[in-house]
């Protein structure tokens, strides 16, 4: 059994994250850490538990007998943290706040995009930083025409974000009052998700020069995101699906449908699906993911199961939640 803990666990995407693993065959949770909520029922913080966990928050945590460590903390607190503790070499970790996901020499960290870093994570990769989760529909949105060098054009994406994007955390753009039948730009062009939108397009196409125009909205419900995205395309329709279906073709959580998809297609499963057209010679992309799961726990669990030398699907066959 993998020995897994958790630290930060009060948040959504914590939750999320020990709804899977309690529920994963090969990882036994040994302990979730919280400074805000320590010393309560884990039940009480995340209510959709009931039932299936009798633990409560660690106000302390032990590295050592771990195999992997899961960081959920806000940006900035996962470096403060090994920073701070005498971490073990052998320690899997993987972080879910933003402190690893640009290259730098200063550390080890690989972007945990399956879809683009699949082999080094098999290959004995230790440390692993989770994409954002706009990062990671714009990203699965365009690789393959990357990998193909055909991002030769001016990018424009609209990301529509569910509430639960912003975290747990209560402030004012996600309480239900103004959330409710309202909708919002924040952050257009300058969104912190970019630099490393950016980075992975020029990993597959080191000649990508093209400017990316990226506009997100805080949308009128809970949980997932749509990013809507459109550039030139030389190539005709049926070529561009077909480069699609290729590069997703064995990649177990990303599908291309001729159906325009619904956010219900993907909420509470590991997927991204992505449609695909081509309207006065623009290329239309549309892809939906569900932010909590395949934008953060479930493409955590599916690192750990790469890192692990898992089955790659195993504890994340969900069923959405369609109606």
């Amino acid at each position: 059994m993998i020995k897994a803990g958790i630290i930060g666990g009060s948040g959504y995407a914590a939750g999320e994250l020990i709804r899977i693993l309690i529920n994963h065959p090969d990882v036994e949770l040994k302990w979730v850490h919280s400074r805000t909520v320590a010393g309560q029922r884990i039940v009480d913080v995340h209510q959709g538990l009931h039932g299936e966990i009798d633990m409560t928050f660690s106000s302390t945590y032990d590295l050592k007998g771990l195999d992997v460590l899961f960081c959920c903390r806000p940006a900035g607190k996962t470096r403060e943290f090994l920073a701070e503790n005498d971490v073990p070499e052998d320690l899997r970790i993987i972080d879910l706040s933003r402190d690893y996901r640009i290259s730098d020499p200063s550390h080890d960290f690989v972007y945990g995009l399956s879809e683009l870093n699949r082999k080094p994570m098999v290959r004995g990769a230790r440390h692993v930083a989770n994409p954002g989760c706009l990062a990671m529909a714009v990203e699965l949105s365009l690789i393959p025409l990357a990998k193909n060098l055909l991002l030769n054009s001016d990018i424009h994406t609209t990301v529509i974000t569910g509430a639960t994007s912003e975290g747990a955390e209560s402030r004012p753009t996600n309480h239900y009052a103004w959330r409710n039948d309202n909708m919002v730009v924040y952050r257009p062009f300058r969104h912190t998700q970019e630099p490393e939108i950016i980075q992975t397009l020029s990993a597959m196409q080191q000649s990508f020069r093209s400017q990316l125009n990226m506009v997100p909205v805080r949308g009128a419900f809970s949980r997932g995101i749509m990013a809507v995205t459109y550039l030139e395309c030389p190539l005709e329709l049926a070529q561009i699906i077909k480069i699609y279906q290729d590069y997703y073709d064995d990649h177990n959580f990303t599908f291309i449908t001729s159906k325009i998809p619904d956010l219900k297609d993907v909420v509470n499963t590991n997927k991204c699906i992505i449609h695909l057209d081509k309207i006065d010679g623009k290329l239309l992309i549309t892809a939906v993911i569900d932010n909590l799961l395949k934008g953060a726990a479930g493409n955590a669990v599916h690192t750990m199961n790469l890192l692990f030398g898992l089955q790659e699907t195993i504890g994340l066959t969900m069923k959405s939640v369609a109606f």
